[in-house]
Protein backbone atom coordinates (compact mmCIF):
# COMPACT_ATOMS: atom_id res chain seq x y z
CA UNK A 1 0.00 0.00 0.00
CA UNK A 2 1.08 3.56 -1.05
CA UNK A 3 1.09 5.62 1.93
CA UNK A 4 1.77 9.79 1.17
CA UNK A 5 3.78 11.32 3.93
CA UNK A 6 2.60 15.00 4.40
CA UNK A 7 5.40 17.64 3.44
CA UNK A 8 7.41 18.82 6.62
CA UNK A 9 6.83 22.41 8.11
CA UNK A 10 9.09 25.10 7.03
CA UNK A 11 10.61 26.14 10.48
CA UNK A 12 9.99 29.59 9.78
CA UNK A 13 6.22 28.86 9.93
CA UNK A 14 6.42 27.08 12.94
CA UNK A 15 3.04 27.02 14.85
CA UNK A 16 2.57 27.98 18.16
CA UNK A 17 2.44 25.16 21.02
CA UNK A 18 -1.06 25.68 21.85
CA UNK A 19 -2.15 25.69 17.87
CA UNK A 20 -0.02 22.85 16.97
CA UNK A 21 -1.79 20.72 20.16
CA UNK A 22 -5.27 21.87 19.40
CA UNK A 23 -4.48 21.02 15.30
CA UNK A 24 -3.34 17.90 16.61
CA UNK A 25 -6.39 16.97 18.18
CA UNK A 26 -8.65 17.72 15.22
CA UNK A 27 -6.39 15.52 13.09
CA UNK A 28 -6.77 12.87 15.31
CA UNK A 29 -10.31 12.95 15.56
CA UNK A 30 -10.10 13.30 11.23
CA UNK A 31 -7.91 10.33 11.27
CA UNK A 32 -9.89 7.96 13.41
CA UNK A 33 -13.31 8.60 11.07
CA UNK A 34 -10.89 8.35 7.89
CA UNK A 35 -9.85 5.00 9.22
CA UNK A 36 -13.25 4.35 10.09
CA UNK A 37 -14.36 5.04 6.49
CA UNK A 38 -11.82 3.09 5.34
CA UNK A 39 -12.32 -0.04 7.28
CA UNK A 40 -16.59 0.05 6.04
CA UNK A 41 -15.38 0.64 2.35
CA UNK A 42 -12.81 -2.40 2.89
CA UNK A 43 -15.49 -4.65 4.96
CA UNK A 44 -18.07 -3.71 2.60
CA UNK A 45 -15.71 -4.72 -0.38
CA UNK A 46 -14.39 -8.54 1.75
CA UNK A 47 -18.75 -8.94 2.15
CA UNK A 48 -19.15 -8.66 -1.54
CA UNK A 49 -16.38 -10.99 -2.09
CA UNK A 50 -17.25 -13.68 -0.16
CA UNK A 51 -21.13 -13.41 -1.49
CA UNK A 52 -22.87 -16.68 -1.44
CA UNK A 53 -24.59 -17.14 -4.86
CA UNK A 54 -27.85 -19.61 -4.95
CA UNK A 55 -27.51 -22.14 -7.53
CA UNK A 56 -29.83 -24.93 -8.93
CA UNK A 57 -28.74 -28.28 -10.01
CA UNK A 58 -27.93 -28.21 -13.86
CA UNK A 59 -27.94 -31.13 -16.52
CA UNK A 60 -25.06 -29.13 -18.35
CA UNK A 61 -21.81 -30.52 -16.39
CA UNK A 62 -19.05 -32.29 -16.43
CA UNK A 63 -19.12 -35.10 -14.19
CA UNK A 64 -16.39 -38.19 -12.63
CA UNK A 65 -13.43 -35.86 -12.21
CA UNK A 66 -12.11 -34.18 -9.03
CA UNK A 67 -12.32 -30.40 -8.23
CA UNK A 68 -9.59 -28.48 -8.83
CA UNK A 69 -8.96 -26.52 -5.37
CA UNK A 70 -10.19 -23.08 -5.17
CA UNK A 71 -7.09 -22.51 -3.86
CA UNK A 72 -5.39 -23.44 -7.46
CA UNK A 73 -8.43 -21.83 -9.02
CA UNK A 74 -7.74 -18.87 -7.63
CA UNK A 75 -4.22 -18.31 -7.68
CA UNK A 76 -2.81 -19.85 -10.96
CA UNK A 77 -4.40 -17.29 -13.44
CA UNK A 78 -3.62 -15.85 -16.64
CA UNK A 79 -5.08 -12.41 -16.79
CA UNK A 80 -2.63 -10.36 -18.51
CA UNK A 81 -3.87 -6.89 -17.37
CA UNK A 82 -2.86 -7.34 -13.99
CA UNK A 83 0.92 -9.78 -14.64
CA UNK A 84 2.07 -12.14 -16.97
CA UNK A 85 3.42 -14.21 -14.23
CA UNK A 86 0.74 -16.95 -12.78
CA UNK A 87 0.47 -16.12 -9.40
CA UNK A 88 0.13 -11.93 -10.49
CA UNK A 89 -3.35 -11.37 -10.97
CA UNK A 90 -4.03 -12.58 -7.41
CA UNK A 91 -1.88 -9.91 -6.23
CA UNK A 92 -2.57 -6.90 -8.84
CA UNK A 93 -6.37 -7.20 -9.52
CA UNK A 94 -7.36 -6.54 -6.22
CA UNK A 95 -7.77 -3.10 -7.01
CA UNK A 96 -10.18 -3.89 -9.87
CA UNK A 97 -13.48 -2.06 -9.18
CA UNK A 98 -16.22 -4.26 -9.60
CA UNK A 99 -19.00 -1.70 -8.50
CA UNK A 100 -20.52 -0.32 -9.94
CA UNK A 101 -20.56 -1.77 -13.35
CA UNK A 102 -22.95 -2.04 -16.77
CA UNK A 103 -22.38 -4.26 -19.02
CA UNK A 104 -23.16 -2.58 -22.98
CA UNK A 105 -24.81 -4.60 -25.85
CA UNK A 106 -25.40 -2.79 -29.32
CA UNK A 107 -24.31 -3.75 -32.56
CA UNK A 108 -26.97 -5.94 -35.47
CA UNK A 109 -29.70 -6.29 -32.89
CA UNK A 110 -33.39 -4.99 -32.87
CA UNK A 111 -33.12 -3.94 -29.20
CA UNK A 112 -29.67 -2.51 -27.84
CA UNK A 113 -29.45 -2.80 -24.14
CA UNK A 114 -27.54 -1.65 -21.17
CA UNK A 115 -27.60 -3.75 -17.81
CA UNK A 116 -26.15 -3.41 -14.33
CA UNK A 117 -24.45 -6.31 -13.09
CA UNK A 118 -26.35 -6.78 -10.14
CA UNK A 119 -29.79 -6.99 -12.68
CA UNK A 120 -27.65 -9.54 -14.88
CA UNK A 121 -27.16 -11.90 -11.88
CA UNK A 122 -30.94 -12.09 -11.35
CA UNK A 123 -32.11 -12.38 -15.17
CA UNK A 124 -31.83 -16.20 -14.93
CA UNK A 125 -31.66 -18.49 -11.72
CA UNK A 126 -27.45 -19.15 -11.37
CA UNK A 127 -26.50 -22.82 -12.15
CA UNK A 128 -23.52 -24.64 -11.00
CA UNK A 129 -21.90 -26.44 -13.89
CA UNK A 130 -18.19 -28.28 -13.27
CA UNK A 131 -16.11 -27.65 -16.56
CA UNK A 132 -12.77 -28.79 -17.50
CA UNK A 133 -10.86 -26.33 -18.20
CA UNK A 134 -7.73 -26.05 -20.64
CA UNK A 135 -5.91 -23.57 -21.68
CA UNK A 136 -3.35 -23.12 -24.71
CA UNK A 137 0.08 -23.53 -22.57
CA UNK A 138 -0.97 -26.85 -22.27
CA UNK A 139 -2.40 -27.34 -18.25
CA UNK A 140 -5.64 -27.70 -17.39
CA UNK A 141 -8.24 -27.53 -14.17
CA UNK A 142 -11.67 -28.74 -13.08
CA UNK A 143 -13.57 -25.87 -12.29
CA UNK A 144 -17.51 -25.33 -10.45
CA UNK A 145 -18.79 -22.19 -12.70
CA UNK A 146 -21.52 -20.41 -11.80
CA UNK A 147 -24.29 -18.61 -14.15
CA UNK A 148 -26.50 -19.42 -16.97
CA UNK A 149 -26.46 -19.74 -20.53
CA UNK A 150 -25.41 -17.00 -23.14
CA UNK A 151 -28.27 -17.56 -25.43
CA UNK A 152 -30.62 -16.44 -22.55
CA UNK A 153 -29.05 -12.98 -22.60
CA UNK A 154 -28.70 -12.96 -26.72
CA UNK A 155 -32.39 -13.42 -26.93
CA UNK A 156 -33.53 -10.56 -24.75
CA UNK A 157 -31.11 -8.26 -27.36
CA UNK A 158 -32.95 -10.07 -30.41
CA UNK A 159 -29.75 -9.99 -32.80
CA UNK A 160 -30.75 -9.53 -36.59
CA UNK A 161 -30.48 -12.19 -39.46
CA UNK A 162 -27.10 -10.19 -40.68
CA UNK A 163 -25.51 -10.78 -36.94
CA UNK A 164 -22.88 -13.84 -37.61
CA UNK A 165 -20.65 -13.14 -35.06
CA UNK A 166 -20.73 -12.02 -31.68
CA UNK A 167 -17.45 -9.53 -29.92
CA UNK A 168 -16.54 -9.48 -26.44
CA UNK A 169 -14.61 -6.65 -24.91
CA UNK A 170 -13.09 -6.71 -21.31
CA UNK A 171 -12.58 -3.94 -19.26
CA UNK A 172 -9.74 -1.21 -19.31
CA UNK A 173 -8.21 1.35 -17.32
CA UNK A 174 -4.10 1.54 -17.36
CA UNK A 175 -4.44 3.64 -13.85
CA UNK A 176 -5.17 -0.15 -12.19
CA UNK A 177 -3.08 -2.73 -14.48
CA UNK A 178 0.38 -3.57 -13.54
CA UNK A 179 1.42 -4.74 -16.72
CA UNK A 180 -0.04 -3.61 -20.03
CA UNK A 181 3.20 -1.02 -20.93
CA UNK A 182 5.24 -3.80 -20.88
CA UNK A 183 3.31 -6.10 -23.70
CA UNK A 184 2.91 -5.52 -27.09
CA UNK A 185 -0.95 -6.55 -26.63
CA UNK A 186 -3.57 -3.85 -28.12
CA UNK A 187 -5.79 -2.91 -24.72
CA UNK A 188 -8.47 -3.47 -24.65
CA UNK A 189 -8.95 -7.14 -24.70
CA UNK A 190 -11.34 -8.19 -27.12
CA UNK A 191 -12.51 -11.92 -28.02
CA UNK A 192 -15.38 -13.57 -30.54
CA UNK A 193 -17.33 -16.26 -31.46
CA UNK A 194 -19.32 -17.10 -34.22
CA UNK A 195 -23.06 -17.25 -33.35
CA UNK A 196 -23.96 -20.60 -33.14
CA UNK A 197 -21.19 -21.14 -31.04
CA UNK A 198 -21.81 -18.13 -28.57
CA UNK A 199 -25.93 -19.65 -28.62
CA UNK A 200 -24.58 -22.85 -27.77
CA UNK A 201 -26.12 -23.72 -23.97
CA UNK A 202 -22.41 -25.30 -23.07
CA UNK A 203 -21.32 -21.34 -23.36
CA UNK A 204 -21.92 -19.64 -19.62
CA UNK A 205 -21.95 -16.15 -19.14
CA UNK A 206 -19.93 -16.54 -15.52
CA UNK A 207 -20.73 -14.80 -12.24
CA UNK A 208 -18.59 -16.95 -9.84
CA UNK A 209 -17.00 -20.20 -8.91
CA UNK A 210 -16.72 -22.39 -5.66
CA UNK A 211 -20.52 -20.63 -4.53
CA UNK A 212 -19.04 -17.28 -4.60
CA UNK A 213 -19.06 -14.32 -6.90
CA UNK A 214 -15.69 -14.52 -9.55
CA UNK A 215 -12.56 -13.24 -7.11
CA UNK A 216 -11.19 -10.29 -9.16
CA UNK A 217 -7.99 -12.15 -10.65
CA UNK A 218 -10.28 -14.74 -12.14
CA UNK A 219 -12.32 -11.90 -14.14
CA UNK A 220 -14.90 -10.28 -12.06
CA UNK A 221 -17.84 -9.66 -11.94
CA UNK A 222 -18.50 -11.05 -15.06
CA UNK A 223 -16.93 -13.35 -17.54
CA UNK A 224 -17.42 -15.74 -20.18
CA UNK A 225 -16.53 -19.50 -20.56
CA UNK A 226 -16.41 -21.85 -23.19
CA UNK A 227 -14.99 -25.06 -21.85
CA UNK A 228 -14.59 -26.54 -25.58
CA UNK A 229 -12.00 -24.12 -26.31
CA UNK A 230 -8.88 -22.92 -24.92
CA UNK A 231 -9.18 -20.44 -21.92
CA UNK A 232 -7.99 -17.22 -23.66
CA UNK A 233 -11.35 -17.54 -25.72
CA UNK A 234 -13.25 -17.33 -22.44
CA UNK A 235 -13.19 -12.74 -21.87
CA UNK A 236 -12.95 -11.83 -19.12
CA UNK A 237 -14.52 -8.56 -17.02
CA UNK A 238 -16.67 -7.89 -19.90
CA UNK A 239 -17.70 -4.65 -20.44
CA UNK A 240 -19.44 -4.17 -23.58
CA UNK A 241 -20.64 -7.07 -26.09
CA UNK A 242 -21.20 -6.70 -30.24
CA UNK A 243 -23.05 -8.26 -32.69
CA UNK A 244 -21.29 -8.00 -36.34
CA UNK A 245 -21.76 -9.27 -39.37
CA UNK A 246 -17.88 -10.21 -39.84
CA UNK A 247 -15.15 -12.01 -37.76
CA UNK A 248 -14.20 -9.76 -35.47
CA UNK A 249 -10.56 -8.51 -34.23
CA UNK A 250 -9.57 -10.83 -31.10
CA UNK A 251 -6.22 -9.92 -28.87
CA UNK A 252 -4.49 -12.99 -29.38
CA UNK A 253 -4.88 -14.10 -32.72
CA UNK A 254 -3.98 -10.13 -33.83
CA UNK A 255 -1.01 -10.72 -31.67
CA UNK A 256 -0.03 -13.72 -33.41
CA UNK A 257 -1.99 -15.26 -35.75
CA UNK A 258 0.19 -18.43 -36.63
CA UNK A 259 0.22 -19.90 -32.78
CA UNK A 260 -3.53 -18.76 -31.81
CA UNK A 261 -6.47 -19.18 -34.83
CA UNK A 262 -10.00 -17.52 -33.98
CA UNK A 263 -11.74 -20.44 -33.25
CA UNK A 264 -8.57 -21.74 -30.99
CA UNK A 265 -10.99 -25.38 -30.43
CA UNK A 266 -8.93 -28.20 -28.32
CA UNK A 267 -7.24 -30.09 -30.78
CA UNK A 268 -4.58 -32.63 -29.68
CA UNK A 269 -4.02 -32.56 -33.72
CA UNK A 270 -3.07 -29.12 -33.99
CA UNK A 271 -0.03 -28.26 -31.92
CA UNK A 272 1.09 -25.00 -30.97
CA UNK A 273 4.39 -24.06 -32.93
CA UNK A 274 6.27 -24.27 -29.69
CA UNK A 275 4.94 -26.77 -28.35
CA UNK A 276 2.44 -30.16 -28.23
CA UNK A 277 -1.47 -30.17 -27.37
CA UNK A 278 -1.31 -33.89 -27.19
CA UNK A 279 -1.35 -33.90 -23.13
CA UNK A 280 -1.93 -31.40 -20.61
CA UNK A 281 -0.79 -31.49 -17.15
CA UNK A 282 -3.53 -31.13 -14.46
CA UNK A 283 -2.49 -28.38 -11.60
CA UNK A 284 -3.26 -29.33 -8.15
CA UNK A 285 -2.10 -32.94 -8.58
CA UNK A 286 1.39 -34.43 -7.42
CA UNK A 287 3.95 -34.05 -10.28
CA UNK A 288 3.60 -37.59 -11.39
CA UNK A 289 -0.25 -37.74 -11.64
CA UNK A 290 -0.37 -34.29 -13.32
CA UNK A 291 -0.02 -35.76 -17.11
CA UNK A 292 -3.05 -36.59 -19.14
CA UNK A 293 -4.34 -37.40 -22.61
CA UNK A 294 -5.62 -34.34 -24.16
CA UNK A 295 -9.09 -34.71 -24.90
CA UNK A 296 -10.80 -33.49 -28.45
CA UNK A 297 -13.04 -30.20 -28.20
CA UNK A 298 -11.36 -30.81 -24.28
CA UNK A 299 -14.02 -33.55 -23.93
CA UNK A 300 -17.10 -31.90 -25.19
CA UNK A 301 -17.28 -33.10 -28.62
CA UNK A 302 -20.47 -35.05 -28.83
CA UNK A 303 -22.44 -31.71 -27.47
CA UNK A 304 -20.18 -29.45 -29.83
CA UNK A 305 -19.01 -31.53 -32.37
CA UNK A 306 -21.82 -31.09 -35.12
CA UNK A 307 -21.09 -26.63 -34.91
CA UNK A 308 -18.04 -27.71 -36.97
CA UNK A 309 -19.35 -30.24 -39.42
CA UNK A 310 -17.20 -29.93 -42.79
CA UNK A 311 -14.70 -28.04 -41.39
CA UNK A 312 -10.83 -28.68 -41.94
CA UNK A 313 -10.09 -27.99 -37.99
CA UNK A 314 -6.11 -28.06 -38.89
CA UNK A 315 -6.51 -25.10 -41.02
CA UNK A 316 -9.23 -23.07 -39.20
CA UNK A 317 -7.13 -23.83 -35.83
Amino acid sequence: MLIRQSEEIPSSEITPKEDYINRRRFIGSAGAAGLALSAGLLSTREAFASTKLQTVKSALTTTGEDLTSYKDVTSYNNFYEFGTGKSEPAIYAKDLPTRPWTLKIDGKVKKPLTFDIDTLLKLRPLEERVYRHRCVEAWSMVIPWIGYSLSELIKLCEPLSTAKYVQFLSWYDKKYMHWPGQTSINWPYSEGLRMDEAMHPLTLLTFGLYGEVLPNQNGAPLRLTVPWKYGFKSAKSIVAIRFLDHQPPTTWNDLAPDEYGFYSNVNPNVDHPRWTQKTERRIGLPFYQQKRTTLFLNGYADQVGSLYAGMDLKKNF
